[in-house]
């Protein structure tokens, strides 16, 4: 190890260096000794005595990444060594904070998998709790190698893991022992010295310690990761103490913004949070101990509250603290107990604490005027914006309260079954909190009522429209509140509250945007007939142009997330073009981010309008189209966001488009109208791909560059390129709209992607369907037949189309299960759909080999876990064998050892009635059908033995699969036979069925959600869960081209004709199987007379 040492310090320092490439040659060093035995030790031996931080840190975060590499396995060799784990466990309890913190990630990853995973390191709680009993603040002042916070570091990192619960299969999971045995040797004795520590902080009045405060902070954090999900035994009865410890803690804290976020005092304020955090937790998660504090707790609380008065003035974790004292009431207040505590309290937590938090303050102002999106985000969030960043500065005391708000407004007591007298008495508490409820109309202004506003702001004007923006605040938590009540009493609230805002000629840009917001927040409330003034008031703010220094993008950008909500919630217009309108013409303007936010509308517009607005698309895209080209980069390099978003509105544009188009079109003019409005919009798309696709990869010179466009978009791309194919009528629409090239580029660009975590893939399977359709009635040029470059190229000819479809669709056969269902589809489609030549067959065979190699791939990997997965890969494989049978079978075989006989096996075991989904459809059987008769056929030439097990089997599965063939085709002509029938009576079904569910609809209680989660997740680890759209992808059609020409009776009778003495008379089959086969078949009675 002594040898290793200044070598690895040496390439330490040099992965520091500004130079990558020294960075590069340094790092595959480092890669290379890690393979010595004693390198994780070297590392060690640098981290704590190196020659300088940086070389001490970054030898701490390598051997982070070198423990997460290692521990990533089940093989002997992940283990940590005891040798290792004490080095280890030695240096974190010495080393410098800078270097614990990042040294300490490497030992959770140990933790995790040695002593809570496997609880295999007994040693580790009992070694621990002797060093944090000796440790230097602890120990009574003798000198000690032990620094107390290093140790309790170590603690942290060790029940950390603990918070969550560690088997979601188990519906009522124990506490870990591990955690018990920690909580009874450390934690409970922590919590004497937690104490004595708390009485030393509270005691010395304006000055803090920074190690005391730090040990409070994490002992704190000890304690809640303890709790959050868990009770241990031991520290149930301990709790009313520390709680009056937290209580100790949070009563120090100054709350009227004059204290200076000194090292200390930011300490004690993150363990305020935290005292908030483990209260919350006892509330929710431990009702049993938590109900007799619930009174100690809620007169902390409502204590903290009250300085939401001075909130304009606190620093962020003040703030937080705040937030967190409203969100400890809204939870005491769920429970029976909390809400006799608080209830009486109601008036008081409104006046004061309430809406002075939603009430407007000058910090609001300043985020207006410097950060508008972050005033955005905190005040008026809404779908329409996506949420990014660090979640919890989004926390805001306003949003708790308002949270509070609404939960009171809702809250009825527990119910109370009592004496008559106590039925009166429970009955004056409804009419309270009813009165509570509605009380926030004591704040409505006087002049919104009538009256005119004056043309100066004075001081009292400004007071009362920061008092009402707090009303509108508290307006928008009323939904459930008013969702209970009759709607006169919303359209009368909206009516003479928010709306006439919107006729002060917009002079009030924050309360306005308020007022968007609320109206977005009551979207599902609103009475239908006060649409017309609902969206004539949020258009107005819509088109609202700043006021001098005064930006109103917060008030557009919440008119437009009302907008969005009303839609969402059903709640549509009266007219649809009045919108657009606006939309459209705001969506061209320099802001980006405005834009962007346009866009999302626009997709929401044209999704709920549906054919609504599909008459105005052909007139609106080119205006859309421009506005997006201008800010598409002119270099290869990823799109800005708002291009993206208008990719989205364009995609769903063209699928409302192609849904609306009638599906025959007649001979007049409103047919006429639909063809000329495709014809513009395919234009307008093929302008759009051009300059998205073509343009960046043309060269300076004229010379085309072989560099791809960026992939942004592509999904959403692809539905215009869809959209572009399904307008053609005639072949020199193909030439005018470039179609062929763009086709090329899009296929290379799907054979080159491969975000399929990040990004939807549904549109580009769509578009494969579309462009095999194409080519049958036009044959493309070059679809199939690779195109030779032009001079001075070298003539190395270019991959087809077919050849890019083909190598994204065979990297999707071992993606998620929906891309695996779509993938395999269109190997089917690929194959059989288009017309190969005799040159173009090494092509076929091409994408056969590639298909067989992925999918047998993918199958192997799941083969022992039988499921829905297996049909679509062994599907896929058929189909490639009925096109090369020899091909195949060297695959299979040169894959895995008699890998052809794993795959016939597994054919014919899913054509069987005991395998699960089972076949469904018609091409599914008949493709199974072929294959198990080629395979039958097959095995006939090869096998010497007629009695052979595998030919058996398949001949049996063929059997069964015929059988389920004939059933289905007979099905489906009594299905259209009765289907009309059918419909109408559905119709009146579901029609009592939502009757009833709305009566039989309850709440999910805890035990039944934990116990259906459990479920869900002994499932999933068994493979048994199907993902969501992967059953309609089970359902599909497979489209089998020529094959469909398949004559059942005539292929399978051929091969009993042909090999009935091996097939029937060599072979014991099932009787009732032949029963049911002849039943079906009575001509093949003649060659089953011996088996009867």
């Amino acid at each position: 190890m002594e040898a290793l040492i200044p070598q690895i310090a040496q390439l330490l320092n040099q992965t520091l260096s500004p130079d990558s490439k020294i960075v590069h040659a340094a790092t595959e060093a480092l890669d290379r000794l890690s393979l010595f035995p004693d390198f994780p030790f070297s590392l060690i031996s640098i981290a704590s005595g190196g020659e300088n931080q940086g070389q001490r840190i970054a030898a701490a975060t390598y051997l982070k990444n070198f423990t997460r590499r290692n521990m990533n396995g089940d093989s002997p060799s992940s283990k940590a060594s005891k040798e290792f784990r004490s080095c280890l466990v030695l240096t974190l309890l010495q080393v410098e904070p800078a270097v614990l913190k990042v040294l300490v990630e490497a030992f959770r990853i140990i933790v995790v998998a040695e002593f809570v995973k496997e609880n295999s390191w007994p040693e580790l709680v009992p070694e621990l709790r002797s060093v944090i009993q000796s440790s230097n603040c602890i120990n009574g002042g003798a000198q000690s190698q032990w620094n107390t916070i290093n140790a309790l570091t170590v603690l942290h990192a060790i029940i950390r893991p603990f918070q969550y619960f560690l088997n979601p299969k188990v519906a009522k999971e124990p506490v870990p022992p591990q955690l018990e045995q920690i909580a009874k040797e450390i934690l409970v004795p922590l919590l004497a010295i937690f104490h004595h520590f708390v009485e030393k902080a509270l005691s010395m009045r304006g000055k803090m310690e920074m190690e005391s405060e730090r040990i409070l902070l994490i002992i704190c954090k000890c304690m809640y990761f303890s709790v959050r999900s868990h009770m241990p035994s031991t520290l149930a009865p301990l709790l009313p103490s520390f709680c009056r410890d937290l209580f100790g803690i949070l009563g120090s804290l100054s709350f009227d913004g004059t204290s200076t976020l000194e090292d200390g005092y930011l300490l004690r304020l993150k363990t305020g949070k935290r005292s908030m955090l483990i209260f919350c937790a006892l509330v929710t998660r431990h009702r049993k101990y938590s109900d007799k504090l619930m009174p100690d707790i809620t007169n902390c609380v409502s204590k903290i509250v009250k300085h939401s008065t001075n909130i304009s003035k606190l620093d962020f974790l003040s703030e937080r603290i705040v937030s967190l004292a409203f969100d400890v009431i809204s939870h005491i207040l769920e429970t029976g107990p909390g809400w006799r505590l608080v209830s009486p309290h109601f008036s008081s937590l409104l006046d004061s604490a309430i809406f002075p938090a939603l009430a407007m303050n000058e910090k609001d102002i300043l985020e207006w005027e410097e950060d508008v999106d972050e005033y955005i985000r905190k005040n008026l969030p809404s779908d329409i914006e996506e949420v990014s960043g660090w979640k919890e500065d989004l926390f805001t005391a306003r949003k708790s309260a308002i949270n509070l708000l609404g939960v009171i407004a809702i809250s009825k007591g527990p119910p109370v079954v009592t004496s008559s007298n106590s039925s009166a008495k429970a009955s004056s508490k409804r009419k309270k909190v009813h009165f509570v409820c509605t009380c926030a109309h004591l704040w409505t202004i006087n002049y919104i009522s009538g009256g005119s506003i004056a043309s100066e702001l004075t001081m009292w004007m400004l007071l009362a429209w920061r008092i009402y923006y707090g009303v509108l605040m508290a307006y928008g938590s009323l939904q459930d509140f008013l969702k209970e009540r009759n709607p006169g009493y919303t359209t009368t609230l909206v009516r003479t509250r928010v709306l006439p805002l919107y006729s002060l000629s917009m002079g009030l840009p924050y309360l306005v945007a308020t007022a968007n917001w609320v109206l977005g927040e009551l979207a599902s409330c609103l009475p239908q007939e006060m649409s017309a003034d609902i969206y004539s008031s949020l258009l107005k703010a819509l088109a609202i142009g700043d006021m001098g220094d005064i930006s109103c993008y917060p008030v557009r950008a919440s008119a437009a997330g009302a907008i969005a909500a009303l839609l969402e919630n059903d709640y549509l217009p009266p007219e649809w073009l009045p919108l657009l309108q606006v939309v459209v013409s705001r969506i061209d303007n320099e802001d980006d981010n405005e834009s962007s936010v346009l866009f999302m509308l626009l997709s929401t517009v044209v999704e709920a309008g549906n054919e609504n607005v599909a008459v105005h698309i052909p007139f609106i895209i080119s205006s859309l189209v421009g506005a997006i080209s201008k800010r598409i980069p002119p270099i290869l390099e990823p799109w800005p966001q708002v291009v993206e978003r208008g990719f989205a509105a364009l995609a769903a544009m063209a699928q409302t488009w192609e849904d609306s188009v009638p599906e025959e079109f007649e001979q007049n003019d409103s047919s006429e109208k639909w063809r000329s409005g495709w014809a513009t919009i395919a234009r307008t798309f093929s302008a759009l791909l051009q300059q998205a696709w073509l343009t960046p990869i043309q060269a300076t010179e004229g010379e085309v560059s072989h560099t791809l466009p960026p992939p942004s978009c592509i999904d959403d791309a692809s539905t215009l390129l869809r959209s572009i194919m399904r307008s053609v009528t005639e072949t020199n629409v193909i030439l005018e709209l470039k179609i062929l090239e763009l086709l090329k580029v899009w296929a290379d660009l799907i054979a080159d992607w491969h975000a399929w975590e990040e990004m939807e893939d549904l549109s580009i399977f769509d578009s494969i369907r579309e462009v095999v359709n194409l080519h049958t009635k036009f044959e493309l040029k070059h679809f199939i037949v690779r195109e030779m470059p032009s001079p001075p190229a070298p003539p190395v000819p270019q991959r087809s189309v077919i050849e890019g479809i083909g190598a994204f669709v065979s990297e999707a056969i071992l993606q998620y299960p929906s891309a695996t269902w779509r993938a395999c589809s269109c190997v089917h489609l690929l194959l059989h759909v288009p017309n190969f030549s005799f040159e173009t067959e090494g092509v076929k065979q091409s994408l056969v080999f590639t298909f067989t190699k992925e999918a047998f791939s993918h199958f192997r990997d799941i083969r022992f876990k039988p499921g829905a997965l297996w049909k679509p890969l062994l599907l896929a494989i058929s189909s490639c064998y009925l096109c090369y049978p020899d091909i195949v079978e060297r695959i299979l075989e040169k894959d895995e050892d008699k890998g052809f006989t794993v795959w016939a096996s597994a054919l014919g075991y899913i054509s069987t009635s005991s395998f699960e989904p089972g076949l469904s459809a018609e091409s599914e059987i008949k493709l199974i059908v072929m294959t198990l008769v080629k395979v039958i056929e097959r095995l006939l030439g090869i096998i010497g033995d007629p009695g052979s097990g595998l030919l058996r089997d398949c001949f049996v599965s063929l059997m069964e699969a015929a059988i389920r063939l004939k059933e289905v085709q007979e099905e489906e002509e009594d299905e259209d036979d009765g289907a009309e029938a059918i419909d109408d009576a559905d119709e009146e079904t579901d029609d009592d069925n939502d009757e009833d569910s709305e009566d039989d609809e309850r709440e999910e209680t805890e035990e039944e959600f934990l116990d259906r989660y459990a479920k869900e997740a002994l499932a999933l680890e068994n493979g048994m869960v199907v993902e969501e759209g992967d059953v309609e992808d089970q359902d599909q059609e497979l489209e089998l081209g020529m094959l469909d020409d398949f004559d059942l009776q005539r292929d399978v009778l051929s091969l009993i004709e042909r090999h009935h003495v091996v097939l029937i008379q060599g072979q014991t089959l099932p009787p009732q199987l032949i029963t049911g086969f002849l039943n079906i078949f009575p001509k093949y009675s003649l060659f089953f007379q011996h088996s009867r």
